[in-house]
């Protein structure tokens, strides 16, 4: 079983970029740019290691590999993004690795591309790429190339012997526990749960009580063998239940006008721990955009348009444009899923008005995620 916190060390300690892994200071998937940019790396990496998996490191500084996290990426519709624009798409997987010096919102982001023998190439233009496009790695650089490729099987045995160092042991279990037990969520009611005899998940979590149910908050939850995080949340809420092969995260997400008092599911986690040392994951999507009177959102959604122009002008808010623009990324986000398709792309654009912000801005973070969890706007 790979810790995958060392697996990064050793990605970082082996060299510079190289024809097996790439790395990153932040992916950037809320723009076609961004998206392309992501998907060129991919196609490559794929391309490059037809027998061994390939990797790319998100939240490490390019020039010193200095480690400095980026945020919590829980999306499991980022296959989906791969599989709409690349012929022959790798399966890959995203994980989140926290790291003892970041804070605890800060993770560095581990994305696995598993081997395929048959070339990826994009069916459809994104950005600048047009369809048809190949691409591989040379060195530490996704070229683009005509033709029929060669396929390179010079990396295999060095990524087996990376992934090799990289395995876990009892004692790197046992710090994680006693870490996240009684260091960093003490004061958390943290509790943890062992499964088939291999597996440790441990969380911790606010209860939050709402009408005849008890929700956690800010909640932490991490797979401590393997060093991922699973779910992390300062804002949404979640249940937990397990059992002897199970263990599910059911996260609602509080939606209303000018308040948040009404949660709604929005995704089912679920993981099946299996005794041969294998575990799955299956995600569901339970989300049901509430609905709202049409006039009422004209109304919001052109309030948070002129609250953005004052913020623009550098101008000074009132008491009540102050609380509004408190709730400013969740109105939009409810305007967005009641039809107002510019919605999404105003709040996106908002990003650095609201950034001074930071309980705002912490809002702005959690919408995006709901709704690239929804899905992606290819």
């Amino acid at each position: 079983m790979i810790n995958k916190r060392l697996l990064i060390k050793n990605l970082l300690a082996h060299n510079d970029e190289s024809s097996f892994y790439d790395k990153k200071r932040q992916l950037n998937l809320h723009s076609r740019e961004g998206k392309a940019k992501f998907l060129k790396h991919i196609c490559a990496l794929s391309n490059s290691n037809p027998t061994n998996n390939s990797y790319i490191v998100v939240g490490v500084e390019d020039h010193d590999n200095e480690i400095v996290g980026d945020d919590f990426f829980d999306d499991s519709r980022i296959q989906n993004l791969v599989n709409a624009f690349l012929e022959n798409p790798p399966r890959i997987q995203y994980e989140n690795v926290p790291f003892p010096n970041l804070p605890k919102d800060k993770v560095i982001g581990l994305v696995t591309i598993k081997p395929k023998s048959k070339t990826s190439y994009f069916k459809k233009g994104i950005h600048t790429i047009v369809a048809n496009s190949v691409f591989i790695r040379r060195g530490s650089n996704s070229v683009p190339v005509e033709g029929e490729i060669e396929k390179n099987y010079q990396n295999t045995e060095t990524v087996i012997g990376i992934e090799n160092n990289s395995r876990n042991s009892i004692e790197y279990t046992l710090d994680g526990v006693i870490d996240f037990m009684n260091f960093r969520h003490k004061d958390m009611s943290p509790k943890y749960k062992v499964f088939k005899e291999l597996f440790v998940i441990c969380w911790a979590g606010v209860p939050k009580q709402s009408r005849d149910k008890t929700f956690l908050s800010r909640v932490d939850i991490e797979l401590i063998n393997e060093q991922i995080k699973l779910f992390y949340s300062a804002q949404d809420v979640v249940t937990i239940t397990y059992d002897e092969d199970s263990f599910t995260i059911l996260e609602y997400v509080p939606l209303g006008l000018n308040d948040k008092t009404s949660y709604y599911p929005l995704e089912q986690q679920t993981m099946h721990f299996f005794d041969n040392g294998y575990y799955k994951i299956d995600r569901e999507i339970l989300f049901q955009p509430p609905e709202f009177n049409r006039k009422m959102l004209h109304h919001i959604y052109n309030s948070n348009v002129a609250l953005l122009v004052k913020l623009q002008k550098g101008q000074t808010l009132s008491d009540r444009e102050v609380v509004d623009l408190e709730n400013l990324p969740s109105t939009f986000m409810i305007c967005y899923l009641n039809g107002f398709e510019d919605a999404k792309q105003k709040l996106i654009d908002a990003k650095l008005l609201l950034k001074p912000f930071t309980q705002v801005y912490l809002s702005f973070k959690e919408a995006l995620r709901i709704l690239r969890k929804m899905k992606y706007d290819i």
